[in-house]
């Protein structure tokens, strides 16, 4: 199933994906510590983990949803927005920080009109600070999914950049 949310943010309970959630709950009768990987697997489901998933995990659990929502928010592996096709992140470490990339995070906030942690209004992407991407001989440096920019002092390049996945978008 698709780990995509078209419905900005709100999960309706008639949603077939808690079907395949409860399917996963069920198979894990008698387990012990079932809190965490009901959380992953609904994430990988729904793509995030807002108030209606977290309810429908707690019912079924039979847990308080205090308990689902302190695991929830506790590990930074879970989100409870929906996040965008592609995730920006941006080192702010300190290489990268005196090179500049506080400039390029401001670019990316400018340019995709949104504030760090958050996402696009058309879920295309989420940008996000980090520390340390491990690249600091390429500093400033920012990461889309996988790929790797580095040597940004020059932001100028970066709405090429963002283009550049905006197209990939598009029907050939």
């Amino acid at each position: 199933m698709s780990n995509q949310c078209n419905c900005g943010g709100i999960i309706k309970e008639n949603d077939p994906r808690f079907a395949e959630l409860k399917g996963f709950i069920d198979s894990l009768v008698g387990t012990k510590g079932k809190t965490m990987p009901v959380l992953q697997e609904a994430q990988k489901i729904f793509g995030f983990l807002p108030i209606e998933v977290q309810k429908f995990i707690a019912n079924e659990l039979e847990i308080p949803l205090s308990e689902v929502y302190g695991v929830s928010t506790f590990y930074s592996q879970f989100n409870l927005e929906p996040k965008g096709i592609h995730k920006i992140s941006v080192c702010l470490g300190t290489a990268c920080y005196v090179k500049g990339s506080q400039a390029v995070l401001d670019k990316l906030a400018d340019e995709l009109e949104v504030e760090v942690g958050e996402t696009t209004a058309d879920g295309v992407f989420t940008l996000e600070a980090t520390r340390c991407l491990g690249c600091c001989g390429l500093a400033p440096v920012m990461m889309i999914d996988d790929e790797v920019y580095g040597k940004l002092e020059d932001i100028s390049v970066i709405p090429e950049i963002i283009e550049k996945y905006y197209n990939q978008r598009l029907p050939k």
